[in-house]
C-alpha cells in the first residue's frame, strides 16, 4: 500500500513524539523522506534529512558482511572454530563455536548484555567506563566470565556479545582493525560516504544527539561504548541506506551468491514476528528483508522487499520515539 505524508504525521504525533528521519524509496528512487524533531534540543537544532542517526544493532548487518567477505577469501569459513583464533582469550566460549554459530545467534555463549535480563533501555548496564570501550580488543574483558547457556547449534538466542566476537576474529585475521575493515568492504562498497562509526564524545554537526526520553535534553553518552563496534552504533543517513540496500541486492558488497546464504532462514523468531539469517532478519510471512536497532537513545528499522524494491527506513534519535512509525507503516508502507 502506499502511504501519504499526512498519515506519517499523524502516526509521528500518535504516541510517543517521534525525533528523526523516514525515508521511503522505489528503486532507489525517494517517494518521501521527511525530518522530525531535533538533532540537538538544547540548541534548538532540527533534525534534516541528511541528518546522521544512530541505528543500534541495524549495523550488525555490516559487521556479517564484513565478515562474510573474509569467507568469500577464504581468510574464514562459515565452520572455522573461533577457538582457534581467540587463542586463550574468552575461555568460556565453547571450543564447538563456528563463525556460522555466531552470525546466525545460534553460539550459546553468555552474552555480555542480556536482552532478556530485567532491566531498562536506559539503565547503566556496562561494567566499565564506557570511554574505554573504543577499540574492538577494549571489549575483551567485558565479554569475559559469561558461562555458556547451551550447546552450539542447538537453538536461537540473539547474542550482542557474539557479533562483538565476530569483529574480534575478523579484526585478528586480518589484520586490520574493525573499523577500517567494515569502512573498505562495506560503506565504500556501497558508496556510503555518510556512515561511520562516530564517538558520541566527538559527534560533528550533521550528526544527531541520541536521547533517553522523549522530552528533555538527557543523552546516552553514558549508556553505550563511546564508539560503536561489532555489535551496533554505527550512524548513517536515509540516503545511505538507500545506497545500501542497493549495493547489496546487486551483488556489490559481496556476491550475489554469499548475499543469498546469508538471507537464508535459520529460524523463526515469533515473538518478533521475523525470521533470522546471517545478520539480517526476515519477515516471518514476507520475504522482506529487516535491519533493525533499539537501545539507549536509538530506535531504528529499514525494511527492504525485494518484490517491490520499496525501502521504508525509519531512524529515531530517541530510546522509543519510532516504534509507533515502524508498527504503524510496516513492511508495504
Amino acid at each position: 500500500m502506499s502511504v501519504t505524508e499526512s498519515e506519517i504525521d499523524a502516526l509521528a504525533t500518535a504516541r510517543s513524539p517521534f525525533t528523526g528521519v523516514v525515508s521511503i524509496d522505489v528503486a532507489g528512487e525517494p517517494e518521501l523522506v521527511k525530518a522530525y524533531g531535533f538533532a540537538h534540543r538544547a540548541h534548538q537544532v532540527l533534525n534534516t534529512p541528511d541528518t546522521r542517526i544512530a541505528i543500534a544493532s541495524g549495523s550488525k548487518a555490516f559487521t556479517a558482511l564484513a565478515v562474510m567477505s573474509l569467507v568469500e577469501e577464504g581468510v574464514l569459513a562459515l565452520d572455522t572454530r573461533v577457538r582457534s583464533i581467540l587463542n586463550s582469550d574468552l575461555p568460556l566460549i565453547d571450543d564447538g563455536v563456528t563463525i556460522e554459530h555466531l552470525l546466525t545467534h545460534h553460539s550459546g555463549i553468555g552474552d555480555y548484555i542480556d536482552e532478556d535480563g530485567d532491566f531498562e533501555v536506559d539503565d547503566y548496564v556496562l561494567p566499565v567506563p564506557v570511554h574505554t570501550l573504543d577499540t574492538t580488543e577494549a571489549f575483551v574483558p567485558v565479554l569475559d566470565g559469561f558461562e555458556q547457556t547451551f550447546p552450539p547449534g542447538a537453538r536461537f538466542a540473539y547474542c550482542n556479545g557474539g557479533y562483538m566476537v565476530l569483529a574480534l576474529v575478523a579484526e585478528r585475521v586480518s589484520g586490520t582493525s574493525f573499523h577500517d575493515l567494515v569502512q573498505s568492504r562495506v560503506f565504500d562498497r556501497a558508496g556510503m560516504s555518510r556512515t561511520a562509526y562516530l564517538r558520541s564524545d566527538d559527534l560533528p554537526a550533521d550528526a544527531a544527539l541520541g536521547y533517553l526520553d522523549d522530552e528533555g535534553n538527557r543523552t546516552n553518552v553514558l549508556h553505550l561504548p563511546v564508539r560503536g563496534n561489532g555489535d551496533g552504533g554505527a550512524f548513517t543517513t536515509a540516503g545511505d541506506l538507500t545506497l545500501f540496500w542497493r549495493a547489496l541486492l546487486e551483488g556489490r558488497i559481496v556476491s550475489s551468491g554469499t548475499v543469498a546464504e546469508m538471507m537464508r532462514p535459520r529460524a523463526v523468531v515469533p515473538d518478533e514476528g521475523m525470521r533470522s539469517g546471517m545478520g539480517f532478519f526476515l519477515l516471518e510471512d514476507h520475504d522482506a528483508l529487516v535491519i533493525e536497532g533499539y537501545d539507549a537513545g536509538a530506535s531504528f528499522r529499514s525494511t527492504h522487499d525485494p518484490a517491490t524494491k520499496r525501502t521504508v527506513s525509519i531512524l529515531g534519535n530517541s530510546s522509543e520515539g519510532a516504534w509507533s512509525l515502524i508498527y504503524g507503516l510496516g513492511v508495504d508502507a
